[in-house]
């Protein structure tokens, strides 16, 4: 398949901007969701780092719906002609605190659009820039990467993964049943059918079950975080998505105090190697 990267890049520093309200209710759903205490004092706390996920919804028409269930390209995101997109990591820093009854804004830029030739093919990487507010007051800066790559061949060996630190201060076992899935797909109005049509993504896509969202990884590793160090404050976090997780088997989060406010955070798949990486800075 020919990708015409110079025509992509004509997306580069395209922008949205969006309005929103932090309320109540997806607050306390996520909560219920993750099983933790959803009572009215959770709302008296400032919103938890990147539950902003929960917000910005994309509010697309059914008949703009594309057939893996995103919405057609070509809008605010450039084209790109790969079946497989994945949200491949991201970079944010909470500068401010959000709470439940602010009007918010996000401005997002599309940073740049890449084309890399990888172990199986092309693989197209898209970089976004959003700026959350209230008012004029900047709270949240994140960079959310996007990664596009093709079918699987009926052959292709799957990467060799890599193996788990075992150096961890924490850790709690997640089962994703499809339930927790189509919770948090629900939550996030996301209709990408990987995470909850099983005959999709087996038969279309190539996976052996329905994918754990990326977004929901990183927010368990968090969640993981604020049971060992309620206390905490997260001023940063980082995290890169290494390997997918099924539904077909439960998998860990980990984490590590490694001193000078930072703390390593890691999810394992069922086989001992690395799902995703990732880093806070706190308080």
């Amino acid at each position: 398949m020919g990708i015409d990267i110079a025509q992509l890049r004509q997306w580069v520093g395209r922008t949205e901007q969006v309005s929103d309200l932090i309320t109540a209710v997806p607050v306390q759903a996520l909560a219920a969701t993750l099983d933790l205490d959803n009572g009215p004092s959770l709302l008296d706390k400032p919103l938890r780092p990147c539950w902003h996920w929960l917000y910005f919804l994309p509010l697309h028409r059914q008949s703009l719906i594309g057939a893996d269930g995103h919405p057609m390209r070509g809008g605010f995101l450039p084209p790109v002609p790969l079946p497989r997109r994945m949200w491949a990591g991201s970079q944010l820093s909470f500068e401010a605190p959000l709470r439940v009854g602010q009007a918010v804004s996000r401005t997002s830029r599309i940073g740049d659009v890449r084309l890399k030739e990888g172990r199986t093919g092309p693989l197209v990487f898209v970089q976004v820039h959003h700026e959350i507010r209230t008012g004029e007051q900047v709270c949240i800066r994140e960079t959310h990467g996007i990664v596009y790559r093709g079918m699987p061949a009926s052959d292709e060996v799957p990467a060799a993964g890599m193996p788990a630190s075992n150096d961890v201060h924490w850790s709690r076992n997640i089962t994703p049943d499809d339930v927790l899935l189509f919770r948090y797909s629900a939550l996030t109005f996301n209709g990408h059918r990987i995470h909850y049509d099983r005959r999709y993504v087996t038969g279309v896509e190539g996976y052996p079950g329905l994918v754990v969202h990326g977004p929901l990884i990183a927010t368990l590793l968090l969640d993981l975080l604020a049971r060992a160090m309620p206390a905490t404050q997260v001023k940063g976090f980082a995290f890169k998505a290494m390997k997918p997780i099924f539904d077909t088997a439960p998998f860990q989060v980990r984490g590590r105090f490694d001193g000078d406010h930072t703390v390593h955070l890691w999810a394992v798949t069922p086989d001992g190697d690395t799902a995703m990486e990732a880093t806070a800075h706190i308080a």
